[in-house]
């Protein structure tokens, strides 16, 4: 038996900091050795395991290991709670939350405010339907602007919940964007989009995609990249 596995107790969780945090084990059909991983909100860790690992060796893997995920969960950004008066960031820009019971429910974004109204209580469940439906309109647009560059009829374009990639692109030729980018700036975002409508003529990384990638996307590419490995899991701050 695996010294480590001799020493560590098999528990479904982890000790990270001053957190306990459940490991959640997933197992893959095509995974040929196991993946550790810290959820993006470090509400929980990770593993997907083949179909015929052993559990207990999984978690302690986990275990083994816990001062690296101690040291990645400590990165992440505290989780914020929207209240009257407090702040959200929308499209790169800080909104302040304005609230009046009598307003309307429905949220209106004014200058650099958000006003809503309705029971405090659900604010953050009105807002975040808001910015899905905000982030859908955006993903659209910049789907089509980036088809018409490629020369590529327009696609279905999907919101995305995922908590670690920000876009995707099926074989049915349909675009998945991560509905939380509308949290950041624009040229992020659409990065996020052209990526994917590369995709659709490119599916890999290959010099063929990075050309073309280059060629439809007006900013950056380097620049948007580091924004969201700098600033990425901020994203998640919000929203549970």
């Amino acid at each position: 038996m695996i010294d480590w596995l001799k020493r560590v107790p098999i528990e479904p969780e982890i000790e990270l900091g001053d957190t306990i945090v459940p490991i959640v084990l997933r197992r893959h059909r095509t995974a040929k050795r196991l993946t550790l991983r810290l959820a993006p909100d470090g509400s929980e860790v990770r593993i997907t395991l083949p179909r015929w690992a052993n559990a207990n060796e999984a978690i302690a893997f986990a275990h083994a290991r816990s001062d690296w995920l101690a040291r990645q969960h400590s990165k992440i950004p505290e989780r914020k709670s929207l209240y009257p008066g407090g702040d959200l960031t929308i499209r790169g820009r800080p909104v302040v939350l304005a609230w009046e019971e009598s307003a309307p429910r429905r949220p209106v974004l004014e200058d650099s405010q958000l006003r809503v109204g309705g029971p405090a209580h659900s604010i953050e469940g009105r807002i975040r339907r808001w910015l899905e439906r905000e982030a859908l309109a955006l993903f659209e647009r910049d789907t089509e602007h980036y088809c018409r560059t490629a020369q590529l009829d327009p696609v279905p374009v999907a919101l995305s919940r995922a908590q670690r990639r920000w876009g995707s692109c099926s074989d049915q030729r349909r675009i998945r964007i991560n509905w939380r980018l509308v949290q950041a700036p624009d040229f992020v975002r659409r990065s996020v989009v052209a990526h994917e409508v590369t995709h659709l003529v490119h599916f890999d990384h290959s010099p063929a995609f990075h050309a073309l990638l280059g060629k439809i996307y007006e900013g950056d590419i380097a620049k948007a990249d580091q924004w969201l490995k700098q600033n990425g899991r901020t994203l998640y701050a919000s929203f549970g």
